[in-house]
């Protein structure tokens, strides 16, 4: 068990709502072997970071239905530690909310989750970009053998194996070959070379609106409504991002709302009545298990964010 005195940084957080740790992060963590994300046995939950001041190690620990106490190492503590009531989703506004009929069991039973707002683009950037078009679980191979050779190793008294994502100037000078061991194509690998390219101005999303953040990151080549809605959802925290554009969630949310599979647009038509809420109705259908059409394509993993 880390020791308290040791953390660079310490936070409880305390909230006036209910607050499941679980549900809030798992959609940061990238794969089963994610090295920036791990749970322990004790229950505790473990991630890496990369700040403008340095890289950080974090340990979560709830401490009852609607707080928690976070501990943090390395030189970014004091800088993620200011950003904790974010990541757990202290701003996420779900006032006025009504859920869909086929969400309200699992809107009750998963009353503390939350839409994290993690504040760091490039780190919700090239994992979204690694799965683009192609199946979950090689996108997640990619992150790890990266991870393990680019990645720095998490600062504190982390578990073994943990690493810090890469800066950006390492994801813009890795060479074709590395990229190709990784299983990771030319194009999405000049895509996130790109991105790198100009990642001060991405990170700088953070500060803008919805759309606005959203053009931003989509100004650069490669990365469209899709890559963007998952960016948002975890860098901004934006509870309305609708992955359009993913193989099988527009079949999975229409048949979970009327028993029909659907296309983007009949989704979109679908979920209008919920926005501002839209990627929270999203969140909520798969917790409930309702969004499993039938597969008429290859069978790719959806995501599941009830797992650790």
């Amino acid at each position: 068990m880390p020791d308290a005195d040791t953390a660079d940084a310490t936070v409880e957080h305390a909230s006036d709502r209910p607050l499941d740790l679980a549900l809030t992060l798992a959609p940061l963590r990238h794969g089963a072997g994610d090295p920036t994300f791990r749970r322990t046995p004790d229950g505790a939950i473990w991630r890496t970071s990369l700040g403008r001041s340095g890289p950080v190690t974090q340990r979560f620990v709830a401490t009852g239905e609607r707080s928690a106490v976070v501990r943090l190492w390395g030189p970014g503590a004091r800088e993620a530690a200011a950003r904790v009531p974010d990541l757990l989703g202290e701003a996420d506004d779900a006032t006025g909310f009504v859920p869909p009929p086929q969400a309200r069991a699992a809107t009750r039973r998963a009353a503390g989750l939350r839409i994290p707002r993690s504040g760091r683009v490039m780190e919700a950037l090239v994992p979204a970009v690694l799965e683009q078009k192609v199946q979950v679980v090689t996108a997640h191979q990619a992150w790890r053998w990266l991870l393990a050779r680019r990645g720095t190793p998490a600062p504190g008294p982390a578990p073994d194996g943990m690493r810090v994502v890469p800066d950006a100037r390492t994801w813009a000078s890795l060479p074709v070959w590395e990229w190709h061991r990784a299983g990771v194509d030319p194009r999405r690998a000049q895509t996130v070379a790109r991105c790198a390219r100009v990642a001060a101005r991405l990170e700088e999303a953070t500060s803008l609106a919805g759309a606005e953040a959203r053009a931003r990151l989509e100004a650069v080549a490669g990365i469209g409504v899709w890559t963007s809605a998952e960016v948002a959802q975890r860098a901004l925290g934006d509870a309305d991002a609708v992955s359009v554009g993913d193989f099988h969630l527009a079949a999975a949310v229409g048949w979970a709302l009327t028993g029909e599979r659907t296309d983007d647009a009949g989704m979109l038509r679908l979920l209008a009545p919920y926005a501002p809420h839209r990627h929270r109705v999203v969140r909520l259908l798969f917790l409930g298990a309702r969004a499993q059409a039938p597969r008429r394509g290859p069978r790719l993993p959806i995501p599941d964010y009830r797992r650790f």
